[in-house]
């Protein structure tokens, strides 16, 4: 199976090795395999309206026949996460409570790890209907961070439930609800992937109900998105790195990390390789200790495929030189 017959792809490497370079050229080469694609960034930097040398943001921009890009805006994430996460407290909650909801989400916004918890979340919410609109999704982002993180959050969602459960017991009996939404009546959390029994709202009343329905529904969307992340013959993860120590360094602890939770690793492009017709003392200064660099890579990453893309003498920017890159990862067997 070519890497582009598979549903999800995430590209990740260590920043500055040409990761938005080669999501972006490897989108366009699914494309020209007849895929509609979805191609979406989590950098903050907007790096993929840089490659593509034009502006997308964080509405689905179309940017060739079958190719769509979306860039998510981490802060407006953040502002949007929160505002829903308001409205739905303030749907269970007592009027005077509601300045005190506002307090806290304005703190919450600007506290540790708001916005990944608000990017991971949306992208749940992008790969799902992605799959649905789409032949491919292909996420230009950092695997060894935001996946790890995507997977451990339906745990989290289980811990979390139970702390917010238990902290409203005095409002309506709300922990009530946590009986419903764990296994063993809700004294066991350590399996919070366990689907709760279909009928699991009955007998409560409308309001536990709502909430509920509500924390069921976001911990089964990610434990649907898990499921596709771990699925190789649907999702794979791509590495890009430069025959250098720091990227290699980078991606020996992302891939160990990855394997240990059992995904689906595709192989490593290894990037800007000097062509070897490249000449003068310098280069083969350079050339010298880049072989070194390229034999250590052999050995650290005996396991996955490699697939090699030299060093182009300009930079690749806009849609005819993306195409060109495209190219290049077909011919380096992508």
């Amino acid at each position: 199976m070519l890497l582009t017959d598979k549903r999800l792809l995430l590209v990740g490497g260590k920043g500055g090795v040409g990761k938005t370079t080669t999501s972006s050229a490897l989108a366009l080469l699914a494309t020209s395999r007849g895929k509609k694609v979805l191609l979406v960034s989590t950098d903050p930097a907007h790096s993929l309206s840089d490659a593509f040398n034009r502006p997308i943001g964080d509405t689905i921009t179309r940017l060739a026949p079958d190719l769509d890009a979306l860039e998510l805006d981490p802060d407006r994430e953040v502002a949007r996460h929160l505002a829903n996460v308001s409205a739905q407290l303030k749907r269970f909650t007592r009027p005077e409570m509601y300045s005190e909801i506002e307090r806290q989400m304005r703190l919450t916004a600007q506290s540790p790890g708001a916005q990944e918890a608000a990017m991971l979340e949306r992208m749940a919410n992008v790969i799902e209907q992605g799959l649905t609109d789409y032949d491919l999704v292909i996420f230009d982002t950092a695997p060894t961070g935001h996946t790890l993180r995507l997977l451990s959050l339906p745990e989290a969602m289980a811990a979390w439930t139970q702390g917010l459960l238990n902290a409203n017991k005095r409002s309506e009996k709300l922990a009530d609800v946590l009986g419903h939404l764990t296994p063993k009546a809700g004294r066991d959390v350590a399996n919070p992937l366990a689907d709760p029994n279909e009928h699991a709202t009955a007998g409560m009343n409308q309001r536990n109900k709502a909430i509920t329905k509500t924390l069921l529904a976001r911990q089964r969307l990610l434990q649907r998105t898990r499921e596709i992340l771990t699925d190789s013959q649907r999702s794979a993860l791509l590495f890009v790195l430069t025959p250098e120590k720091l990227p290699i360094l980078e991606t020996s602890r992302a891939v160990q990390s990855l394997m240990q939770e059992k995904l689906p690793l595709a192989g490593l492009v290894v990037n800007r390789i000097l062509p070897d017709h490249a000449d003068g003392d310098f280069l083969a200064a350079r050339r010298s200790q880049e072989k070194q660099h390229l034999a250590q890579i052999a050995q650290d990453f005996a396991s996955l495929p490699h697939y090699k893309v030299a060093l182009q003498a300009t930079d690749i920017q806009g849609l005819t030189a993306l195409q060109q890159m495209a190219s290049l990862l077909n011919e380096a067997g992508l």
